[in-house]
């Protein structure tokens, strides 16, 4: 059974030389995270990442995609130094990884597949105890770090409560804060709103932008490609262990075609005329038909919908969303287990 969490000492007295902040985290615009042919093969021969380059900007908030098995949580452990790449070269903050891992780690605040918690112990305790951990954390400042981190996340009325007691989002609210006791150069996460509420949800995503504002790189694995579009600048698609793509959120969406959007009270009428003017992938959807904009013009394809009788109240072109760039590239949905 682990010891109890030593008593933090009290605050120093006015006047004294402690510092009252954290210095502000390094800006860079040099990638904070580079792969060359990064290669696992577990044993039996099954590759799960496959020859992967990668590369992070600094100062990004850069989104990792990818379907169940995809090789995601894998690369997240080699660039942690979790586990040894078959072959190939991961660096991160300009480090080798894992050679480094004793220097890097420091600079580096993760939240991987869950917090891991004391549950007889309260949230605060429990962030005492991680900050009691690290060999550069000032216990002079302890007291005021936990409590910067707990009210950062929304957690500070609900700090004495013991963590065995937490919600799944607090229990997430939790480990992130204890990311954050440290100012980090990079932080990943690894969905970091599973959980939470709409309304958890928004200042999560709030705060990510704040940290990318303050400096840090948020490397971001999430099954939510809405919120990857919502806060990321940057992003990454995986499948089947291979990299599909990578560059900027918008760059990437606009490799899609978008989506030809008709609202009308005759929706299977309109399916009808528009497989016959030559789209595609067409779906009704109650009072409204989506489809892949055809080839032709589309003053034609809506003319031929009036012609035919169909009463058109809409007839647009979607912009082209993360996720129909997803679906052309790995050629299938996005598995919401990823």
């Amino acid at each position: 059974m682990p010891h109890p969490p030593a008593r933090d000492p009290a605050p120093p007295p006015a006047g004294s030389s402690e510092p009252s902040n954290p210095a502000p985290v390094h800006r860079s615009d040099a990638p904070v995270i580079q792969t060359h042919g990064l290669t696992k093969r577990y044993r039996g021969g099954q590759l799960a990442v496959d020859s992967l380059d990668l590369t992070v900007p600094g100062g990004s908030v850069f989104g990792f995609l990818g379907p169940n098995g995809s090789g995601k949580t894998t690369t997240i452990r080699m660039l942690m130094g979790l586990i040894e790449p078959t072959s190939g070269t991961a660096r991160v903050l300009g480090r080798p990884m894992p050679g480094a891992v004793r220097k890097v780690l420091p600079e580096v605040g993760a939240l991987i597949e869950g917090p891991a918690l004391y549950g007889f112990l309260s949230g605060r305790d429990n962030l005492v105890r991680y900050d009691a951990a690290d060999p550069a954390a000032d216990p002079r400042t302890r007291r005021r770090r936990v409590e910067a981190a707990l009210e950062r996340v929304g957690l500070s009325a609900a700090a004495g409560k013991k963590a065995k007691a937490y919600s799944l989002g607090m229990k997430q609210r939790l480990g992130l804060a204890a990311a954050l006791l440290q100012p980090r150069r990079l932080l990943v996460l690894d969905e970091p709103t599973n959980g939470l509420d709409p309304q958890g949800m928004r200042e999560i995503r709030a705060l990510i932008r704040e940290l990318a504002a303050d400096g840090t790189t948020v490397f971001l694995s999430s099954h939510l490609l809405d919120e990857i579009e919502q806060v990321c600048t940057h992003a990454a698609v995986m499948a089947r262990g291979r990299l599909i793509a990578q560059g900027g959120v918008g760059e990437l969406a606009a490799r899609a075609r978008g989506r030809l959007v008709v609202e009308t009270p005759d929706p299977a009428e309109a399916a009808r005329v528009l497989k016959e003017q030559g789209t595609a992938d067409v779906t009704v959807e109650e009072e409204r038909v989506t489809a892949e904009p055809p080839e032709r013009d589309l003053a034609e394809v809506n003319a031929a919908l009036v012609t035919a009788g169909v009463r058109v109240r809409g007839f647009t072109v979607r912009g082209a969303s993360l996720e129909d760039a997803f679906v052309e590239l790995t050629g299938e949905g996005f598995d919401v287990a990823g």
